[in-house]
């Protein structure tokens, strides 16, 4: 098996889960930018526990808290698609925060059957 690498940017957001945008989910909003922009894919996590700028801990340990739990979203792919991206989310006026991080995307292809 051969192990090809790539060069390419990992872009994360951290938001809120109840963080909206034009009432639905910001996060489902992201995600359909992405699609809509050709990016590679994108995925949402979401975290069990987690604070913010408000400083307020929300956890899935306790009930009354339960409610805003962290999400993450990210999405992997070549630098310049990305960058155009986020210029692109400007105006959702995100409050979470957005990290870029140099990334390899490692392609596994399968020996030759010969």
């Amino acid at each position: 098996m051969t192990v090809e690498t790539t060069p390419a940017v990992r872009l994360t957001i951290l938001i809120g889960e109840d963080d909206q945008w034009q009432h639905r989910p910001l996060y489902d909003e992201i995600v359909r930018r992405a699609h809509a922009a050709g990016l590679a894919g994108a995925s949402v996590f979401r975290g069990v526990e987690g604070y913010g700028a408000n400083n307020n801990i929300h956890t899935t340990r306790i009930l009354s808290l339960s409610e805003d739990l962290p999400i993450a979203i990210m999405i992997v792919d070549r630098e310049p698609l990305v960058r155009e991206f986020v210029v692109g989310l400007r105006e959702m006026r995100i409050e979470g925060s957005i990290t870029l991080e140099p990334v390899e995307v490692v392609m596994l292809t399968p020996p030759d059957a010969g």
